[in-house]
């Protein structure tokens, strides 16, 4: 079985699901993590011109809808400060419905080079948590979702 984060008990109140807060406001000490096995990190190290060279930015969902005739892709539409509206494609929809995350703030690469998929350009990239499940090849995948607060076309540093 391949985990996600899509509701597993659409039946939950309203008022539950509110002070869950997707896990966001969650204490550590509440999350049960031992069934996490976390990548080894890069030995390579990075200079910090080249890292100075990403642009992370805060995005804020306007629209999320699923890529037809794509059972991974999901299409977002953004704003990110600039006025006009980013377009997205990211390989989330075993983790994520859509409708969920309309008015989620994300942080996005915004200065990639766009790049085609299915027939759709996408200019930028999504950031993700991805861990492994502890004695399994399935993996968990966590969008980056930061503080609704925080306004469009931020930079993150």
């Amino acid at each position: 079985m391949f985990p996600t984060l899509k509701s597993q008990n659409p039946t939950k109140s309203s008022s539950s699901s509110a002070n869950n807060n997707n896990g966001f406001f969650t204490p550590n000490n509440q999350i049960d993590f031992s069934n996490v096995a976390v990548e080894p990190l890069f030995e390579e190290d990075v200079d910090f011109d080249t890292f100075s060279k990403s642009d992370f930015r805060a995005v804020k969902v306007k629209a999320c809808v699923a890529v037809p005739k794509s059972k991974k892709l999901l299409q977002f539409t953004l704003d990110d400060g600039t006025g006009t509206d980013r377009t997205i494609l990211s390989g989330i929809h075993a983790y994520y419905e859509p409708e969920e995350l309309v008015g989620k703030t994300l942080v996005a690469i915004t200065n990639l080079p766009p790049r085609k998929m299915m027939g759709i350009e996408s200019c930028g990239m999504l950031l993700s948590a991805v861990n492994n499940i502890k004695n399994s090849e399935d993996e968990e995948l966590h969008l980056l979702m930061i503080d609704n607060h925080i306004p469009a076309g931020a930079k993150l540093y």
